[in-house]
């Protein structure tokens, strides 16, 4: 006697295969989608290390996040924490070299020569200056994945209270939207928040690269009161800065939509700067050892 599937089993099977057929047409529309999106890349930048594609950016970035909020947390559980103490103190002064390299950069190829700090648009040529300016966007791209050994390190050292959601937050997101923004708009009035923030790392790792010299050196870190000041000024001229485009008239800057993620990222730190500065001046709070992008950095 040969058994006949019910009209159950046959139901599923119609079920299983218009879910595999819509999930087929979704991946479909999607890649198709990517393709007539990705035609308007700045094809300068093709053949560029990590520019390919948004994937290898999103893999590190996954992987780094794994590891500092899971991953490393379990291994060095029942381990000491190790002192790195001499690496730390390179890996501080190296940031602040390539910081000043690129300040330099980010001004010789238009801050400094030409740019009306209004509405500048991108450069698209291949003269020197514009290629200039890609190079430099590209090497602070790259810089966001050298900065992800802060994070590493506190997970070397065992101090996971300093691995907080803001602080992976914000190690996460730049180096993933500035992809976007290295592969589409190299250059222009969306690089400014980089040129301030390449001048504010330069103050922000000499103070941590000083703390990493021991407390012999801690008598030079007088103008460690200054450091909230500094990231707070930061944030004020680049949302500031970003929010111009709002009120010009006819700005005919190629892609609106970077110029409102800036002023979302800077706004959004300004307030939990300001936050954090009502709370430590304001009501008198104990003042954490340091800040870095709101979270306390203990070098």
């Amino acid at each position: 006697m040969i058994l006949q599937p019910s009209l159950s089993y046959w139901a599923r099977q119609h079920h299983k295969n218009q879910v595999k057929m819509a999930f087929s047409n979704l991946t479909s529309k999607a890649i198709l989608l990517y393709d007539e999106w990705i035609k308007d890349a700045d094809p300068r930048l093709e053949g560029w290390p990590l520019m390919s594609s948004p994937f290898p950016t999103t893999f590190i970035i996954g992987t780094y996040v794994y590891f500092v909020t899971s991953l490393g947390p379990k291994l060095m559980e029942n381990k000491k924490p190790f002192e790195l103490r001499q690496i730390m103190t390179f890996y501080n002064f190296s940031v602040v070299a390539l910081s000043l390299y690129m300040t330099y950069e980010f001004l010789m190829s238009g801050w400094a020569t030409g740019y009306s700090f209004r509405c500048d648009i991108v450069d698209y040529s291949r003269s020197p200056t514009a290629l200039r300016m890609v190079r430099t966007c590209w090497l602070y791209f790259f810089s966001k994945f050298i900065e992800l050994l802060d994070t590493i390190f506190f997970v070397l050292r065992k101090k996971n209270n300093q691995v907080t959601f803001l602080h992976v937050f914000h190690h996460s997101i730049m180096p993933w939207t500035w992809w976007f923004g290295v592969k589409f708009a190299a250059g222009g009035l969306g690089t400014f928040h980089a040129l301030l923030n390449c001048i504010v790392h330069v103050v922000m790792y000499t103070y941590y690269g000083i703390c990493s010299l021991g407390p012999a050196y801690h008598k030079y870190l007088w103008w460690k009161k200054y450091m909230t000041t500094i990231q707070l000024v930061q944030f004020i001229m680049i949302t500031v800065h970003i929010g111009q485009i709002y009120i010009m008239d006819d700005c005919p800057y190629q892609y609106p939509i970077f110029m409102f993620i800036i002023w979302l990222y800077g706004s959004m730190f300004l307030v939990l700067f300001l936050h954090f500065w009502y709370h430590a001046y304001t009501k008198g709070q104990r003042l954490p050892k340091t800040a870095k992008n709101g979270i306390s950095k203990d070098q």
